[in-house]
């Protein structure tokens, strides 16, 4: 019972500082996905929403997202993220494991509204991560960007 209480007390300081990290410094964050290590399939799921600062600002056109792996390298383990909304989707995996640099950025054009993030990993084994999103207008301008984590394993 002491582990499942562990494993929840884990799980939510997790979540806090993504929230906390990802305030202090505009739109990135990082965790540990599955600390524990023995699940392959664990999963991170986020809504990240677009939406105007105002009535007069840009309307959020796109979601752009980086993803980082700053685990120590495991052959065979990599991170990935999906992003979806409606009937769109794009994924990116950072290439090479543990090597701290960042993907390619990614992003999924489908305007203003909530877009699910979907982070997981090719095998067993925790993986520390940094995760950079951003929205912007048609333009290229910076648009109103929030998060709500909605599952972390």
């Amino acid at each position: 019972m002491s582990n499942r209480l562990l494993s929840k007390a884990a799980l939510s300081a997790a979540i806090l500082s993504i929230g906390i990290y990802s305030t202090a410094h505009a739109h990135s964050g990082g965790a540990t996905l599955n600390p524990r290590g023995g699940n392959p399939s664990a999963t991170a799921l986020a809504a990240i929403t677009c939406s105007k600062y105002t009535k007069l600002s840009e309307e959020p056109a796109k979601l752009i997202v980086q993803l980082r792996d700053i685990s120590p390298p495991v052959e065979g383990l990599l991170l990935s993220v999906q992003i979806y909304k409606g009937t769109q989707a794009i994924s990116i995996t950072d290439p090479v494991s543990g090597d701290a640099n960042y993907s390619p950025a990614v992003e999924l054009n489908a305007g203003p509204g909530a877009y699910q993030v979907l982070l997981d990993k090719t095998a067993a084994g925790p993986r520390q991560f940094d995760l950079i999103w951003h929205c912007e207008s048609a333009e290229g301008i910076h648009t109103e960007t929030q998060i709500n984590v909605r599952q972390f394993q």
